[in-house]
């Protein structure tokens, strides 16, 4: 059930949320930024009869925010859904009046120097602007460089116990809303499990279980490929087909939902660039890049019926902007035919009458243009910060391919499971059904969740460093408490805000059915690695709550 009180399957409302705004913070893959000191700059003369210059002050007149103080992600306004709904955001507030002001102060100052750059200090005196030769005016000071660094936890002190993590979770674990409840926590720096309960035991993930298909395609895939879509000749004279090569990001207009997709209009203009200027006068799409049922096993129709609200789209091999009609909004209504609408939007801006059909592309067919998806790593970081079910079942699909597996649903879980097995995880009791968690027919244990994030948060020199290196950007993807994706407008009251901006995770929401599995750093600095998961949970926004204050338990010990 979703906070609305509608029956809907996936990740409810909260997922996902189109601005990320990622506070720094402490911890294991955080981003630090150091700022140089800025220095007074003194402009002009010095006044008579004053011995004292004047000082404008150079450098940021607004403190950064401390991770307790991150502004959470703006929600963009849905507006009415229709397949032809305007791709844009609506224009952002104005800033207010003091901002325009300091603005306005730094571009005066930056103008004085560069008058001083390019007409020289003679000029400068000449127009009552030159420094006085007995107190030459003091040079600007550079740019502040600004620098993100990722900044390691020490590793002195005692370390967490058993004992302390059980005495800091016993009350949250207990809470009656989250249901059956198996979870664990473990020390990624030693390995050690520190909570256990019922671990082992095979339970709905929900979307916690993109972090199982997310590790997959990071251990499976080059984390710096691309997927190509392209458009080939047809069959016949003046078609061409456009044939989909696993990419559901491509942006089908100014602004996409992805972060750095690729562009139909890109394709577009390479298309008409080699055909010469000569009208194409039929398009076709070629979707025979994956097979089998385009809905998963345990679906629900709402979470893909094209009403609003919708978790997911048919899966096919090229869709725009992941079939979203408004593409401002994770959960827009989406076209149920995917494939088709993204050729009928390229017939269309080709001057193709009558939209697209089917085809198939002829073998060793001329390639007339090209696009490229953004890079794996980056792809992987995104499904797991928006909590996307279409890329997540995306990535499942390449890891079938990589692997030799059928490019299905049943394919990709296959793959998934091989590929986790062979890099030494243990998956006992555990069901694969889809890769993003959509379907309940899913049993993962709180145990391989646990595992798999301890393995990306093991020390970079240990004994599977090569794992850990690869496994890495599961870290980087994860929600940040209170401040970025599906964690973005949780962490704000009550106990748990001691974890905003300290807990990162992946959230899991079905109807009942909530989950939460990442990593925290506790009061005396040691990094944990948790996850738990809630079968037949109370409403959905009380066991988010729940398991919220459960992770934020963590942050606020010792646990010694």
């Amino acid at each position: 059930m979703s906070d609305a009180g509608q029956p809907k399957g996936g990740d409810a409302p909260e997922e996902p949320t189109r601005k990320l705004q990622q506070p720094p913070s402490p911890g294991l893959d955080q981003a630090t930024v150091r700022m140089q000191r800025p220095q007074p700059m003194r402009v002009g003369p010095v006044p008579p009869g004053n011995p004292q210059p004047q000082v404008f002050p150079v450098g940021p007149t607004v403190p950064a925010r401390k991770p307790e103080e991150a502004a959470p992600a703006a929600v963009a306004a849905e507006p009415p859904v229709t397949e032809d709904t305007a791709e844009d955001a609506p224009p952002a507030k104005k800033k207010g009046r003091r901002v325009a002001l300091v603005l306005t102060a730094l571009v005066v100052v930056a103008g004085l120097a560069v008058g001083g750059v390019f007409y020289g200090p003679q000029v400068l005196r000449a127009v009552g602007l030159g420094g006085v030769v007995e107190d030459p005016t003091t040079a600007p000071a550079p740019p502040a460089q600004v620098r993100a660094a990722l900044r390691p936890l020490g590793s002195q002190g005692p370390g967490p116990t058993k004992q302390g993590v059980s005495a800091a979770l016993s009350g949250p674990a207990a809470a009656a809303v989250l249901g059956t409840l198996g979870g664990t926590v473990v020390d990624p720096a030693s390995g050690d499990v520190l909570w256990d309960k019922a671990a082992g035991t095979g339970m709905i993930p929900a979307s916690t279980a993109k972090i199982i298909t997310s590790a997959a395609a990071l251990l499976a895939l080059d984390p710096q490929a691309t997927l190509t879509t392209k458009v080939v000749e047809g069959p016949e004279p003046g078609t061409v087909v456009l044939v989909g090569g696993g990419d559901p990001t491509i942006s089908g207009g100014a602004k996409g939902f992805y972060p750095g997709a690729a562009k139909l209009d890109d394709l577009v203009a390479k298309v008409k660039a080699a055909t010469g200027g000569q009208q194409v006068r039929k398009v076709l799409v070629d979707t025979s890049a994956y097979t089998g049922d385009t809905k998963g096993p345990g679906w629900m129709g709402l979470d893909m019926d094209g009403q609003g609200d919708d978790y997911a789209a048919p899966m096919e091999p090229v869709m725009l902007d992941g079939g979203r009609l408004v593409v401002t909004n994770g959960d827009s209504a989406r076209t149920t035919t995917p494939a088709r609408s993204a050729a009928g939007k390229l017939a269309e801006r080709l001057g193709v009458a009558g939209g697209a059909s089917a085809g198939t592309a002829p073998p060793n067919a001329r390639v007339l243009a090209e696009v490229q998806s953004p890079p794996i790593r980056q792809l992987v970081e995104t499904l797991l910060l928006t909590s996307d079910n279409v890329l997540a079942e995306a990535m499942a699909r390449q890891v079938a391919k990589a692997t030799g597996a059928e490019v299905s649903f049943a394919g990709g879980a296959k793959a998934v499971h091989d590929v986790l097995s062979r890099n030494g995880f243990d998956l006992t009791g555990i069901t694969l059904v889809d890769g993003s968690g959509l379907s309940t027919q899913n049993k993962i244990s709180p145990k391989l969740l646990g595992s798999v994030l301890a393995a990306a948060a093991a020390p970079s020199s240990g004994q599977n460093a090569e794992r850990t290196a690869k496994l890495r950007a599961l870290l980087t993807g994860l929600p940040v408490a209170g401040g970025s994706g599906t964690l973005s407008e949780r962490y704000g009251s009550g106990t748990a805000t001691s974890g905003k901006g300290w807990v990162r995770a992946k959230t899991g929401t079905l109807n009942g059915i909530n989950s939460l599995a990442g990593i925290v750093t506790d009061n005396d600095g040691k990094l944990l690695v948790f996850a738990f998961l809630g079968n037949g949970t109370g409403a959905n926004a009380d066991a988010r709550a729940a398991l919220d204050v459960l992770a934020s338990a963590l942050r606020s010990c010792g646990c010694r």
